[in-house]
Protein backbone atom coordinates (compact mmCIF):
# COMPACT_ATOMS: atom_id res chain seq x y z
CA UNK A 1 0.00 0.00 0.00
CA UNK A 2 2.80 2.45 0.64
CA UNK A 3 4.41 2.17 -2.20
CA UNK A 4 0.56 2.70 -4.16
CA UNK A 5 0.84 5.96 -2.19
CA UNK A 6 4.59 7.02 -3.09
CA UNK A 7 3.48 6.58 -7.15
CA UNK A 8 0.57 8.55 -5.96
CA UNK A 9 3.02 11.51 -4.91
CA UNK A 10 5.11 10.84 -7.47
CA UNK A 11 2.85 11.51 -10.50
CA UNK A 12 1.15 14.28 -8.56
CA UNK A 13 4.79 15.77 -8.24
CA UNK A 14 6.30 15.55 -11.74
CA UNK A 15 2.82 16.54 -13.43
CA UNK A 16 3.62 20.39 -11.66
CA UNK A 17 0.57 21.95 -10.05
CA UNK A 18 -2.06 22.88 -12.45
CA UNK A 19 -3.41 25.54 -10.55
CA UNK A 20 0.01 27.46 -11.70
CA UNK A 21 -0.89 26.82 -15.22
CA UNK A 22 -4.12 27.87 -15.16
CA UNK A 23 -3.45 30.87 -13.61
CA UNK A 24 -1.78 31.85 -16.49
CA UNK A 25 -4.53 31.78 -18.31
CA UNK A 26 -6.82 34.64 -16.27
CA UNK A 27 -6.81 37.65 -18.95
CA UNK A 28 -6.38 35.47 -21.70
CA UNK A 29 -8.76 33.98 -24.88
CA UNK A 30 -10.36 31.03 -24.21
CA UNK A 31 -9.26 29.77 -27.67
CA UNK A 32 -5.72 29.73 -26.34
CA UNK A 33 -6.65 27.17 -23.49
CA UNK A 34 -8.23 24.99 -26.33
CA UNK A 35 -5.12 25.14 -29.01
CA UNK A 36 -3.41 23.53 -26.09
CA UNK A 37 -5.69 21.10 -24.63
CA UNK A 38 -8.61 20.68 -27.59
CA UNK A 39 -11.94 21.13 -27.06
CA UNK A 40 -13.71 21.42 -23.63
CA UNK A 41 -16.03 18.25 -22.28
CA UNK A 42 -18.33 21.11 -21.31
CA UNK A 43 -19.87 24.35 -21.15
CA UNK A 44 -22.66 26.06 -19.60
CA UNK A 45 -23.80 29.32 -18.58
CA UNK A 46 -23.53 30.92 -14.50
CA UNK A 47 -26.46 32.51 -12.86
CA UNK A 48 -24.02 35.62 -12.92
CA UNK A 49 -23.79 35.49 -16.53
CA UNK A 50 -20.38 33.51 -16.74
CA UNK A 51 -19.61 30.63 -19.50
CA UNK A 52 -17.77 27.95 -17.54
CA UNK A 53 -15.41 25.85 -19.72
CA UNK A 54 -14.41 21.99 -18.57
CA UNK A 55 -11.92 19.73 -19.53
CA UNK A 56 -11.54 16.42 -18.40
CA UNK A 57 -8.45 14.13 -17.79
CA UNK A 58 -8.02 10.50 -17.23
CA UNK A 59 -4.87 9.33 -15.41
CA UNK A 60 -4.38 5.28 -15.60
CA UNK A 61 -2.22 4.12 -12.61
CA UNK A 62 -0.69 0.44 -12.82
CA UNK A 63 1.08 -0.88 -10.07
CA UNK A 64 2.96 -4.20 -11.16
CA UNK A 65 2.89 -7.38 -8.88
CA UNK A 66 5.82 -8.71 -7.52
CA UNK A 67 6.63 -12.17 -5.87
CA UNK A 68 9.05 -13.41 -3.68
CA UNK A 69 10.20 -16.86 -2.98
CA UNK A 70 11.77 -17.91 0.25
CA UNK A 71 13.30 -21.56 0.24
CA UNK A 72 14.46 -23.23 3.59
CA UNK A 73 15.42 -26.71 2.42
CA UNK A 74 12.25 -28.69 3.62
CA UNK A 75 9.96 -26.67 1.75
CA UNK A 76 9.31 -23.06 0.79
CA UNK A 77 6.61 -20.41 0.42
CA UNK A 78 5.96 -17.30 -2.04
CA UNK A 79 4.23 -13.84 -1.16
CA UNK A 80 2.85 -11.95 -3.37
CA UNK A 81 2.24 -8.12 -3.25
CA UNK A 82 1.14 -5.40 -5.63
CA UNK A 83 -0.57 -6.02 -8.61
CA UNK A 84 -3.06 -2.84 -9.27
CA UNK A 85 -4.67 -1.10 -12.50
CA UNK A 86 -6.67 1.38 -11.90
CA UNK A 87 -7.49 5.28 -13.17
CA UNK A 88 -8.57 8.38 -11.65
CA UNK A 89 -10.37 11.40 -13.69
CA UNK A 90 -9.79 15.04 -13.15
CA UNK A 91 -12.17 17.91 -13.84
CA UNK A 92 -10.28 21.38 -14.57
CA UNK A 93 -12.60 24.54 -14.82
CA UNK A 94 -11.96 27.97 -16.08
CA UNK A 95 -14.96 30.77 -15.89
CA UNK A 96 -15.14 33.22 -18.88
CA UNK A 97 -16.73 36.53 -19.62
CA UNK A 98 -17.92 37.32 -23.29
CA UNK A 99 -15.74 39.98 -24.74
CA UNK A 100 -15.84 42.03 -27.74
CA UNK A 101 -14.17 40.10 -30.29
CA UNK A 102 -16.72 37.43 -30.17
CA UNK A 103 -15.03 35.09 -27.57
CA UNK A 104 -14.29 34.76 -24.17
CA UNK A 105 -11.83 35.90 -21.72
CA UNK A 106 -10.91 33.31 -18.91
CA UNK A 107 -11.43 35.92 -15.63
CA UNK A 108 -11.21 32.83 -13.21
CA UNK A 109 -10.75 29.01 -12.31
CA UNK A 110 -11.83 26.36 -10.09
CA UNK A 111 -9.38 25.57 -7.88
CA UNK A 112 -7.96 21.83 -8.64
CA UNK A 113 -8.36 19.22 -5.83
CA UNK A 114 -5.15 17.92 -4.33
CA UNK A 115 -4.76 14.87 -5.98
CA UNK A 116 -5.23 16.88 -9.52
CA UNK A 117 -2.54 19.21 -8.56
Amino acid sequence: MMRLFAMALAVVGLSGCASSVMETYVGQDITDVVVRYGPPIHSFEMPDGRIAFQWQDVNDIFVPMTTTYSDYGYGGYATTTGGYAGSYSCVYTFYTQANSQGSYTVVGFEQPSWDCE
